[in-house]
């Protein structure tokens, strides 16, 4: 018993001298900033964690609203500890910008893994569209938050009270069918085709054919057609919906935002 005491008090000098010798000092800063981080370490910012997060901010390496799991009042927060200003900014949700799901046609019955990007690497795709949503749920696995969903239409849809606008999902999209829209732009074409209208209207129920009936029809000009694809410019566009209401394919859709969904 006293070998094995002495032999307990030597460890425990060695180790409180070497916690001593090799105590990494943290900035008080970055502590504070630790303190108002959500604590998550969701990675959600991109980096491996809140403390990793945390001195990337302090550095000016990450922007101080770089924390999506903490939102407006966090990068507040962040801004009074660090002595900086942080303005006020519009809230942003991915959208889909495909409506075709079960509505579009498939060319070959797939059987493999259930990832969008396993069944793209299949002659992009199964779908009869090439740019349209595969529907497998990549973007949901993506999501730390619960915040999406595939429907009974095969596309995924947002639940905007648990979205944290990381942008995971958008990243796992091998179509790019997510996109960021803030909540004051409710104009959106559901489609991402370049086809000609022909071809479109063969294959898909919802997608567009480039007509030009929505950007005649626009008061304000704020519609243009670019490779047969319908592109509304959200800066012009004043919410009045007559191009969904005109839309002879229901391509375009007005989407009046509510952050309870």
């Amino acid at each position: 018993m006293l070998v094995l005491g002495s032999l307990g008090l030597v460890v425990g000098v060695i180790l409180i001298t070497a916690a001593k010798k090799f105590k990494v000092h943290v900035d008080p800063v970055v502590e504070n900033v630790i303190e108002v981080l959500p604590g998550a370490n969701c990675g959600a910012c991109g980096l491996a964690g809140c403390p990793d997060f945390a001195v990337k901010v302090v550095q000016g390496d990450v922007p101080i609203s770089g924390c999506p799991f903490g939102g407006q009042q966090v990068a507040q927060s962040i801004g009074k500890i660090l002595g900086k200003n942080v303005e006020e900014t519009e809230k942003k949700f991915p959208h889909v910008v495909c409506n075709g799901g079960i509505h579009c046609g498939t060319r070959f019955d797939y059987v493999g893994i259930e990832d969008c990007r396993a069944v793209k690497m299949l002659s992009d795709g199964d779908k009869d569209c090439e740019y349209g949503c595969l529907g497998r749920g990549s973007c949901v696995r993506a999501c730390p938050f619960g915040a999406i969903k595939i429907g009974d239409d095969n596309l995924p849809h947002i639940v905007k009270h648990l979205c944290k606008s990381c942008g995971l999902c958008i990243d796992a999209c091998p179509n790019n069918i997510l996109v960021f829209a803030g909540v004051s732009e409710v104009a959106h074409v559901r489609c991402k085709s370049h086809d000609k209208g022909k071809r479109v209207k063969e294959i898909c129920e919802f997608g567009c054919i480039g007509c030009s009936i929505c950007a005649r029809n626009c008061p304000v000009d704020a519609i243009t057609i670019d490779g047969f694809l319908a592109q509304i410019d959200q800066a012009k566009c004043t919410r009045c919906g007559i191009c969904a209401e005109k839309c002879p394919q229901r391509s375009i859709e007005i989407v009046r935002n509510n952050t309870n969904n």
